[in-house]
C-alpha cells in the first residue's frame, strides 16, 4: 500500500516496467525500451512531451533513415515539447527551437500502466510536407484522451529538404531513400509505438494514424508504402488527400536547383552533409518558389516503385478501413487572407479561376456551380470551385479508387465539413483546418476559426469527435450521435455532412463532380498546405 507522496509502485504492462506516483500525484514516470521518462499530470491525463523515437538526425544521420533512440540510465524529463524540425518560420512552425534532433513524440493517456488496451491515436500534423510540428496547442489531446478514455500521441519528423532530398544520384547506395527519409521517420514512429504503448495504457494492435492537410497527406502515402504495412489498423485522411508522389526527374530537378542556390557543384554534393541547417532551409525555400513545387516524396525504387494512387488504390491496405474527407470551402483559408477576394463581382471571378482552370473551363464551371448553389456570392463560388480542385476531387478519386478495389466490401466512410463558421462574419464559409477544433475537442482554443463556443459549436463536437473516436475504436465512425453513415460506393456515393444536425446525402454535390471529372489528380503545390 502507497503511505506517501514519495513511494512509487511497479507494475507490469506489456513487459515494460512502470513506476507511477499516486493518483492524488502530480507525476508519473514510465519505461520506454530506451529508459524512463516522467511526465506530468494535468486535468486527469498523463502527459508525456518530447520523448524521442528516434535518434538524431544531424550529423552522419542527415539525408539517412532514421536510426533507433539511445538507450539512457536514470529518468528524463518529458514535460516539454522537443525540437522540431528545422524550417521557415512561419505561423505553421512552434515558436519553440528547431534542429535535426526532431524525432520527438507526444503521449496523453488517462492512465499508464493499468493493463488496459486503450485504442491508440497516432496524429501526424499539417503543414504539407515542408513545416508545421505536433506541438500547435489545437493538437494537445487532453481531452480527447479524457472523453474517450483513449490515448492520443502526436509526432515531430524531418521536413522539406532534410526529409524530402533526393541525394541518389549523387551520393549514392548510401542516400538511395534520401527523397524519402521524412516518411521513413513516421514508419519509426508507429515502430516505437507499437513497441512502447502498451506501457501508456494502450492497444498496439489498435492504432489509428490520422491527420489533416499535409497530415493527411502523410496518411494517404503510409497506406501505400511497403515499410508502413501492418503498423496501423485504420486511417483518417483529412483535407490532404495525396495521390501523386514526384517523379525521380522532378525530385532530381530541385535536388539540381538547391546545389545551384548554394554554389556547390554537382560532383561536390557531399558538401550538403555539413552545410548549417540554416543555410539549408533556406536555400530550399528560394528553390520551392521558384520551381512552383516542393520537396516531398519520390518514386526512388525502393520506397515508393510508383505512385501511391493512381491508377488505382494500394491493394495491400484494401481492406484497412479509411474515413476522408474535406472541408466545404477549403481555399477560404489560404486565398481569403487577400482582403480584395471579398469584393469579387462576375469579371473578377473568373479572372480569378483563370490559374486554377483551363481558361475555357471558366465559364462553364461558374454556371455548373452557380445551379448547384444559386445564393452563393461570386466570392463564395471562387472559394467553391478552387477549393474542388485543389482539394476535394483529389479526395473523390481517393473514394473511388477505394470503392473500385473493394466493390461491396469497401470499409471507406467519406465526410465534408459543410458547417458555416461564424468566425470573422461567417466570410470564410468552411475553411481548410475548421475540422481540428471539432474532432480535437479543442473549441475553445481555435475562435479564430469556429466563434465563440455556443449549442451549434457543441454539436458540432459532439457529431465529429464522437465519430473519430467510434472509428478509431472499432475501425466504423458510426455512434449514437449520428444518423446511420453507410460505406462508400459509386452506386449511391452516400456522404456525411457534418453540419447541424449532421446529415447523410446520397451523391450531394453531383453536378459539381460531373464538372470536376474531367481533370486528373491535381499534385500538391508550393502554395497548398
Amino acid at each position: 500500500m502507497l503511505r506517501g507522496p514519495t513511494r512509487r509502485s511497479a507494475l507490469a504492462a506489456g513487459g515494460l516496467a512502470l513506476a507511477t506516483r499516486p493518483a492524488w500525484a502530480t507525476e508519473s514516470i514510465v519505461e520506454t525500451t530506451e529508459g524512463r521518462y516522467r511526465g506530468r499530470i494535468a486535468d486527469g491525463v498523463h502527459v508525456f512531451k518530447g520523448m524521442r523515437y528516434g535518434a538524431s538526425t544531424a550529423g552522419s544521420g542527415r539525408f539517412r533513415p532514421p536510426r533507433p533512440a539511445e538507450r539512457f540510465a536514470g529518468v528524463r524529463d518529458a514535460l516539454d515539447y522537443g525540437d522540431q524540425s528545422p524550417q521557415v518560420r512561419t505561423v505553421l512552425a512552434d515558436p519553440g527551437p528547431m534542429s535535426e534532433d526532431c524525432l520527438r513524440i507526444n503521449v496523453w493517456t488517462p492512465q499508464p500502466g493499468d493493463g488496459r488496451r486503450r485504442p491508440v491515436l497516432l496524429w501526424f500534423h499539417g503543414g504539407g510536407f515542408e513545416a508545421g510540428s505536433g506541438s500547435a496547442p489545437i493538437y494537445d489531446g487532453t481531452r480527447m484522451a479524457r472523453r474517450g478514455d483513449v490515448v492520443v500521441c502526436t509526432i515531430n519528423h524531418r521536413l522539406n529538404v532534410f526529409g524530402f532530398c533526393d541525394l541518389s544520384a549523387h551520393l549514392g547506395e548510401d542516400f538511395r531513400q534520401s527523397g524519402n527519409v521524412g516518411y521513413l521517420d513516421l514508419v519509426a514512429a508507429m515502430k516505437w509505438v507499437r513497441a512502447n504503448i502498451a506501457a501508456f495504457g494502450g492497444d498496439p494492435a489498435n492504432v489509428m494514424i490520422y491527420g489533416q492537410s499535409g497530415g493527411g497527406r502523410k496518411v494517404s502515402i503510409c497506406y501505400a508504402g511497403q515499410d508502413a504495412a501492418g503498423l496501423f489498423a485504420k486511417g483518417v485522411v483529412q483535407s490532404g488527400s495525396h495521390l501523386l508522389v514526384q517523379t525521380p526527374e522532378q525530385a532530381e530537378a530541385l535536388t539540381a536547383a538547391l546545389l545551384k542556390a548554394l554554389d556547390i557543384g554537382p560532383k561536390n554534393a557531399s558538401a550538403l552533409l555539413d552545410a548549417p541547417h540554416e543555410r539549408l532551409t533556406a536555400a530550399q525555400r528560394a528553390v520551392v518558389a521558384k520551381a512552383g513545387y516542393r520537396f516531398e516524396p519520390v518514386i526512388d525504387g525502393v520506397t515508393f516503385t510508383a505512385h501511391p494512387w493512381v491508377p488505382s488504390a494500394p491493394a495491400r491496405t484494401a481492406q484497412v478501413p479509411l474515413m476522408l474527407g474535406t472541408t466545404r470551402t477549403e481555399l477560404s483559408n489560404q486565398l481569403g487572407r487577400d482582403p480584395s477576394v471579398y469584393a469579387l463581382d462576375e469579371a473578377g471571378l473568373k479572372s480569378r479561376l483563370r490559374p486554377f482552370l483551363p481558361p475555357a473551363d471558366v465559364d462553364e464551371a461558374v454556371a455548373v456551380f452557380r445551379e448547384a448553389n444559386p445564393a452563393a456570392s461570386p466570392t463564395e463560388l471562387f472559394f467553391l470551385i478552387t477549393s474542388w480542385r485543389a482539394y476535394i476531387l483529389n479526395a473523390t478519386l481517393m473514394a473511388e479508387a477505394r470503392d473500385a478495389l473493394n466493390g461491396p466490401r469497401n470499409p471507406t466512410w467519406v465526410y465534408q465539413l459543410t458547417w458555416r463558421s461564424p468566425a470573422e462574419g461567417g466570410r470564410r464559409i468552411s475553411q481548410h483546418t475548421l475540422d481540428l477544433p471539432f474532432m480535437f475537442d479543442n473549441v475553445a482554443r481555435a475562435p479564430h476559426l469556429t466563434g465563440p463556443e455556443s449549442a451549434e459549436t457543441h454539436a458540432m463536437t459532439e457529431a465529429m469527435a464522437g465519430a473519430w473516436l467510434a472509428f478509431a475504436r472499432n475501425g466504423d465512425p458510426n455512434h449514437a450521435g449520428l444518423p446511420r453513415w453507410p460505406t462508400y460506393d459509386r452506386a449511391q456515393r452516400r456522404t456525411m455532412l457534418f453540419e447541424t444536425p449532421a446529415r447523410v446525402v446520397a451523391d450531394p454535390f453531383a453536378a459539381e463532380r460531373r464538372f470536376m471529372a474531367r481533370y486528373e489528380a491535381v499534385r500538391a503545390t508550393a502554395r497548398s498546405e
